[in-house]
């Protein structure tokens, strides 16, 4: 990186806490610091209801997977939309009515203290390891170019973000999050202009999708229903519709923000605008991975995009195996990026048996590649101990850092570390909203002024940014970063849903069966998960299934009268 992109970087880190540090109107009290006096507009909470989502883990995770498996991945969102309007029409009202500060509260209103003290404490142990996932992908980006170990690279993103969020409060969260998201498009469509302009020497924008599409990478659908593959549209539509219900309508990181919201209404409009524009925005971040595949069909990429890993085989025992294999991989890319121009001409001349027998050839060369990378990743695995090791992690920094133009490099870092800081504050915030709602004020320190609890708060966020940031430096090399918070997520998220549909879509329903029903179900997809091999995205459904189950059973067997209001 040259000056100008440090001083981007900067500029950004030093204008974003700044900005989220002023923002503490109104947040001298609970209401105000937990849930901004539930008065912001819903394009704002909107936008921050999509940054919490859109993380750092979706620039470095998603345009790896895009690299490595193509478009496939975007099925993983189809179940949003129809999540969203589902939650925007029930829960929102819902939630609104019942005058809460978190959804777990709402969970002793219905059933009892210990449904709400279980699930409560659910989120924050998904919440707390999902955050320190999140840490450790602009963690990958500041190891490549500083050279830093990782402590220093975590902190150096969670530090900044715990400040402004613990002063701050959601107000200033949320406003952050706004400008967090126009750094983030900005610099995603850079990349893309960057990689079109790239390939545009050796081919067209046409014959780059036809060469992605050659290799499979282009195919969006795949109609298979498969208990065992993630990436269909069964898995998306259905199991996804049941993660999408979970963590937008019982996740407090989410509810927080449309709590926030004017009214009833603008809630409802928060979510709907996460409907039509999430599936569109991945599908960016996934064409942009594929872009960087069709890049480096003409450039040549490193063996192992990790220079640290690539430091380590060198300087290890089996340096001399490596060296060969590089050997291989030159003459392979060379192969290989040959094959393609041949393919791409003979499309151009409209030769049918020509292009067939072109693309064979190119498919050969791209699997000789590949299998020579699986074999330095092996090597890696061999060297460090780490039978976990990916290098998909690596592969868009990588582009970054080297293929960039000066200036750009800067705006993609600090997109990076804007989609880190707003789904980290947004999280820390909620995370602290439900240890002092849900435990401190409830079962600790019952009657205090809001000073204290304010305190309580800021201390709680600290505690939770310092848990995530340890958590962090262990999650860099647990595979594809996106699909380990969605894998975290999928072993609770489905078991939380069944208690709200208990609680909201039954009046039955007793506390006695919730709980019980809760427990079922987490132990119900642990079984699934240990002893099968059944898709994640499936976990979220036999979870609802189990608890509503279980729980109903339990309730008509429970003789004691349900004497909870439900008219919230």
């Amino acid at each position: 990186m040259r000056l100008i992109d440090w001083t981007i970087v900067a500029a950004y880190l030093v204008w974003i806490v700044y900005d989220g540090l002023k923002r503490t109107e109104g947040s001298d009290r609970v209401e105000g610091y937990f849930l901004a006096n539930r008065s912001l507009p819903w394009w704002a909470v909107g936008l921050s209801v999509m940054a919490t989502q859109l993380s750092a883990i979706t620039i470095v995770g998603t345009t790896g997977q895009g690299y490595e498996d193509g478009m496939s991945f975007v099925q993983f969102y189809f179940g949003l939309p129809i999540a969203m309007i589902i939650l925007a029409t029930t829960v929102v009202p819902f939630f609104h009515r019942a005058n809460v500060y978190t959804a777990y509260e709402y969970l002793e209103k219905r059933f009892d203290a210990k449904t709400r003290a279980l699930a409560a404490f659910l989120f924050l142990l998904l919440r707390a390891l999902s955050c320190g996932t999140i840490i450790s992908a602009p963690a990958v980006i500041l190891s490549i170019v500083l050279h830093w170990n990782l402590l220093a690279t975590v902190l150096a993103i969670g530090v900044p973000t715990v400040l402004y969020t613990m002063f701050g409060g959601v107000q200033a969260v949320t406003w952050t999050d706004v400008k967090q998201m126009a750094v983030i498009i900005g610099g995603m469509l850079a990349a893309v202009i960057v990689l079109l302009v790239g390939i545009g020497h050796s081919v067209g924008a046409g014959e780059a999708l036809h060469l992605a599409g050659a290799t499979g990478r282009m195919q969006a659908l795949d109609f298979r229903f498969s208990l065992k593959d993630t990436y269909t549209f069964w898995s998306g539509t259905i199991g996804g519709l049941f993660l999408m219900l979970s963590y937008f309508g019982c996740d407090q990181s989410q509810v927080q923000r449309y709590l926030t919201a004017r009214s009833i209404q603008e809630g409802r409009e928060s979510l709907l605008l996460s409907a039509f524009v999430k599936i569109p925005l991945q599908a960016l971040v996934l064409i942009t991975g594929v872009l960087v595949f069709v890049f480096y069909l003409f450039q040549a990429p490193p063996l192992l995009f990790n220079p640290v890993h690539e430091a380590q085989v060198r300087q290890s025992g089996q340096a001399a195996a490596y060296q060969q294999l590089e050997t291989q991989f030159a003459a392979g890319i060379d192969a290989r990026r040959q094959a393609a121009l041949e393919a791409s001409a003979a499309r151009d001349a409209g030769d049918p048996i020509r292009t067939q027998k072109a693309e064979q050839r190119f498919l050969a060369a791209d699997a000789q590649v590949t299998g020579i990378r699986r074999q330095a990743v092996a090597l890696v695995k061999d060297v460090s101990g780490d039978a976990d090791y990916r290098d998909v992690n690596y592969v868009f920094p990588t582009f970054i850092i080297t293929e960039m133009p000066i200036g750009l490099v800067g705006l993609m870092i600090a997109a990076i570390f804007a989609a880190a800081m707003s789904s980290i504050a947004a999280e820390l915030n909620s995370l602290a909203t439900t240890s002092v709602i849900d435990f401190y004020r409830r079962h600790f320190r019952t009657e205090a002024s809001d000073a204290h609890y304010l305190f309580v708060s800021k201390l709680a966020t600290g505690f939770w940014g310092l848990l995530a940031c340890i958590v962090a430096i262990y999650a860099v090399n647990l595979g594809s970063l996106i699909e380990v918070v969605n894998k975290f997520g999928s072993y609770f998220y489905g078991s939380l849903l069944g208690v709200f549909v208990l609680a909201i879509g039954t009046k039955r329903a007793t506390g006695r069966g919730a709980f019980w029903g809760l427990i079922a179900g987490m132990l119900a997809v642990g079984v699934v998960g240990f002893t099968t091999d059944i898709s994640y995205l499936w976990y979220n459904v036999v979870g609802v299934v189990v608890v509503t189950v279980v729980g109903m059973v339990l309730s008509y067997t429970d003789t004691a009268p349900v004497t909870k209001n439900l008219n919230v």
